[in-house]
């Protein structure tokens, strides 16, 4: 097949859940002997990666028009290919959708999670995702749905049935830490959180409640964000010198501070199955998540919750956790995400609805 993935800030990942989801997919799908090409807005020093073409198109830098621009043009460059289906990328994108169909191009779009309820919106933003979620149950010809209870708010709000395909990861910690001494950290001896540095990601209440618990152990927050400087500054707003805030980290280093961290924090609140929860996981880290429906229903009793009001005594609670059972929730980590979310079996589900769709 010849397939085009629209609506991510393109490949090599190099921001968040959908660029590595785009990344993940596209190679393995190329590897697989199809025609990929991965529209992105940052350039990368050449036209291919991994045998998957990248094209380049503007974009509106804003807050509020970056993504449905850029998506809006790749479009028009897509009407004048000749690709056999198109994939779509996160829902305020449902409105172009229509568009390749009107040539007989079948599309499909990963809705993500509920976007409209992350913080960084304001009330149009809000309401421009309310319309495109129910604009994504009748424009493309697919939908999909990355967790189980995404799957059923769809089904229950718009009466629509979803493919649902989680995302991936690998198995296994690496076994290089080059990237620790640079930041100043030693194995197993810091806690890890990484994510877009966004208020529903929670980084300022994983900073406040790590400053509550006493020891030599460090607190690694890793991840930056556009558009959201305020922000950024009041997580960096601290005085204790055990806190160590690089910015974003991307490739070997990124898997590297996963490997071997002491625990790895999940505080996201808001989208369907995160990959830097089951990334983490896959590496063998002992978690903490929020406990929110979307974050159990990854962790699959193989991670420790916690809340808003007690991640500081979760935090205390797994330092002194004996090292054999610190070791046991690592080992079912491992085991949860080899069961569940293998790149291959989520390559294959994509592989399987996207050619069902050029088949229809």
């Amino acid at each position: 097949m010849r397939i085009a993935i629209v609506g991510t800030r393109g490949i090599p990942a190099r921001y968040g859940g959908f660029e590595t989801f785009a990344e993940e997919l596209s190679t393995r799908l190329a590897a697989r002997g199809h025609t990929l090409t991965v529209y992105g807005r940052s350039r990368h020093s050449e036209p291919t990666y991994r045998g998957v073409r990248l094209v380049y198109l503007p974009t509106i830098q804003n807050k509020y028009l970056d993504t449905i621009a850029h998506t809006c043009v790749s479009t028009f460059h897509v009407l004048f290919q000749r690709y056999d289906v198109v994939l779509y990328c996160n829902a305020a994108n449902a409105i172009f959708t229509w568009m390749p169909r009107l040539l007989g191009i079948p599309t499909a779009l990963n809705v993500d999670g509920l976007e409209r309820n992350r913080k960084k919106w304001n009330a149009l933003a809000k309401a421009w995702y309310q319309m495109s979620e129910w604009l994504a149950t009748w424009m493309p010809n697919g939908i999909v749905t990355d967790a189980v209870a995404i799957e059923a708010y769809y089904r229950e709000r718009y009466k629509r049935a979803s493919t649902m395909i989680a995302y991936g990861a690998e198995l296994g910690p690496v076994a290089t830490a080059e990237v620790l001494p640079k930041l100043g950290l030693e194995r197993l001896k810091y806690f890890l959180y990484v994510s877009r540095m966004e208020p529903e990601n929670n980084g300022l209440l994983v900073r406040e409640a790590f400053e509550r618990v006493a020891g030599d152990v460090k607190l690694a927050l890793i991840g930056d964000a556009p558009y959201a400087a305020e922000y950024i500054a009041r997580v960096r707003d601290t005085r204790d010198a055990r806190v160590v805030m690089p910015g974003a980290i991307y490739g070997a280093g990124y898997h590297e501070l996963g490997s071997h961290c002491f625990a790895y924090i999940h505080a996201t609140e808001v989208g369907g199955t995160h990959p830097a929860l089951i990334e983490a996981m896959g590496r063998g880290a002992l978690t903490l998540y929020l406990d929110t429906t979307e974050n159990r229903e990854v962790a699959g009793g193989a991670g420790l919750a916690f809340t808003h009001e007690n991640l500081a005594e979760v935090m205390r609670g797994v330092l002194e956790m004996p090292q054999g059972e610190r070791d046991a929730w690592r080992a079912k980590a491992i085991a949860r995400v080899r069961e569940r979310y293998s790149w291959d079996a989520v390559t294959d589900a994509y592989e399987g609805l996207l050619g069902s769709l050029t088949a229809s």
